[in-house]
């Protein structure tokens, strides 16, 4: 049987401490002395105790909730506006060295970015302009992080919150609106009734006798229904004619 040495058992313990694991979706920038040396990429490596060390990233897709924030639009309106930043770490030896805490820090840039940008639209185009918006925070934000190392994927606005006295102002201008297109679109309608009517009567007048045939037709499919009660305007042709007879007499 061999012995073992004793001095077999630090070095194992040392090389077993020494061991540190990198996931797939991490990677490791490691220190020596203090200065940057590299990136551990996923895998097994060893990081000697004390003289070296290394830091985790996680480089997979985050998304920051943004809270609500309080925005004056430009034409003076109070709005709560939150949204949602989409974005991941590509270079990690720039989002440990050049700032703190990214995480905090993106928070951070988003919400003064999303204030900023919902004051220089009107509430109109707050509202009507989202996507637009979106757009415009992401590019901002993307190109401020950037020499963290941080690449913005994407921004999605979740909610404009408008005060209680505005929701009332604008449900009554939409019913106003609403209103004003019925109006419209009966004027419309009579309009066109009008025109059919003149143009039936230009007709019928053109035609001996097509007059009183419709007239006729009319009092045919009135009489169908018996709760109908049929009042015959004789024209004063006919009345003057049966007074001329009863003179004759």
């Amino acid at each position: 049987m061999f012995a073992l040495s004793p001095l077999l058992f630090p070095i194992i313990f040392l090389l077993v401490i020494s061991i540190k694991q990198v996931n797939q979706y991490e990677r490791g920038v490691k220190f020596r002395l203090g200065k940057f040396i590299g990136i551990l990429e996923p895998g097994w490596h060893i990081v000697l105790p004390i003289i070296e060390g290394f830091t985790r990233v996680d480089v997979r897709v985050k998304a920051v909730d943004v809270p609500d924030q309080e925005a004056m639009t430009r034409d003076n309106i109070s709005v709560r506006i939150n949204a949602v930043i989409y974005y991941k770490v590509k270079s990690a030896e720039k989002s440990v060295i050049e700032v703190e805490n990214f995480y905090f820090a993106m928070s951070q840039l988003a919400q003064t970015t999303m204030r900023n940008i919902v004051g220089e639209g009107s509430l109109d185009e707050v509202l009507s302009q989202r996507e637009n918006i979106a757009n415009k925070i992401q590019q901002i934000i993307d190109k401020a992080s950037d020499p963290w190392g941080i690449q913005v994927v994407d921004v999605s606005l979740k909610d404009i919150i408008l005060p209680e006295d505005m929701k009332r102002t604008m449900a009554k201008q939409a019913e106003a609106e609403r209103e004003k297109r019925a109006v419209i679109i009966k004027a419309e309608g009579e309009v066109i009734a009008a025109d059919n009517m003149s143009k039936a009567a230009k007709i019928l007048s053109a035609a001996d006798g097509a007059l009183h045939l419709r007239t006729l037709q009319s009092i045919n499919d009135l009489s169908s229904d018996q709760s109908n009660t049929v009042i015959v305007a004789l024209p004063l042709e006919v009345l003057r004619a049966f007074e001329s007879f009863s003179k004759g007499k």
